[in-house]
């Protein structure tokens, strides 16, 4: 096991509190420039989830997903665009739009090669969600989340080399799952890290998102939930980590340049 990654877990230490609770962050280090972008799926263990990979062909870009049943929860392209999405309060959305109807996450990576073609695909789609907002960042530094609220689209723009998100509206905290334990316990890891003179690597902003874990529990009826996955990404370096069920046996490290050199699809079934 690679020791700079062993150490991610003993930081994981929040019980399971939301099953479709989902913690993202996109990061920028001041001092070296580098992008990272790191989050926890939260969701119900009975689903089976993967990591897909496709090849650059006529259809789009080469591309990195992870998600279930055919759909994308998050991932990242061969231009270093990134996204995921957290479930939230449900609100009413613009007329005339609606969910989609395809796999968003797929075709944005396919089309996009940066965060403003990336909101424009979603507009020009009339693509909006009542129950959820999409963090979208590339590696020049730019990053969004898209979120709707009381029928209008809103965009919340990357502050001071930070953005987060978790279950609430950042644009409206009102409408429910605020204040959020796990941002504030991510927002004060994160304040540290830019205080801190230490160098900052992949480990030390995926130990932020860490302060959000939560493992395995059951709900009433026997259920079992919990972070499904946490996923590390370097976008300035292009490399990958997927930690499955917060379980350091099962790693999964990719180094994104050659995977998209690659001309197959390729699929990593987690378990």
């Amino acid at each position: 096991m690679n020791k700079t990654y062993s150490l991610l877990i003993l930081f994981f230490f929040f019980g399971l509190k939301n099953l479709t609770a989902c913690s993202i962050l996109y990061f920028i280090d001041s001092n070296t420039g580098k992008i990272y972008a790191v989050n926890n799926e939260d969701y119900w263990y009975n689903v089976k989830p993967y990591i897909q990979i496709l090849p650059k062909d006529k259809k789009g870009l080469a591309r990195l997903w992870y998600g279930w049943d055919n759909f994308a929860q998050g991932g990242i392209n061969e231009e270093g665009l990134y996204f995921d999405g957290a479930s939230t309060p449900e609100q009413s959305i613009p007329k005339g739009y609606g969910k989609p109807t395809t796999n968003l996450g797929d075709d944005i990576l396919a089309k996009c090669t940066n965060v403003t073609e990336a909101v424009t695909y979603i507009e020009n789609k009339k693509i909006a969600l009542k129950n959820g907002h999409i963090l979208i960042g590339d590696k020049t530094g730019n990053a969004v989340v898209i979120e709707w609220v009381k029928g209008i689209k809103n965009i919340v723009t990357i502050k001071n080399n930070t953005l987060m998100v978790t279950n609430f509206l950042l644009s409206d905290t009102t409408a429910g799952n605020y204040p959020c334990y796990r941002y504030g316990a991510m927002e004060e890891a994160i304040t540290k890290l830019q205080k801190s003179e230490d160098s900052i690597t992949l480990k030390e902003v995926g130990n932020v998102v860490a302060k959000a874990v939560q493992f395995k529990s059951k709900n009433e009826k026997g259920k079992e939930g919990g972070t499904l996955y946490s996923t590390f990404i370097n976008i300035t370096d292009m490399n990958f980590i997927l930690i499955y069920k917060v379980d350091n046996s099962k790693i999964t490290k990719l180094d994104l340049k050659a995977e998209f050199l690659n001309k197959k699809k390729k699929r990593i079934k987690l378990n």
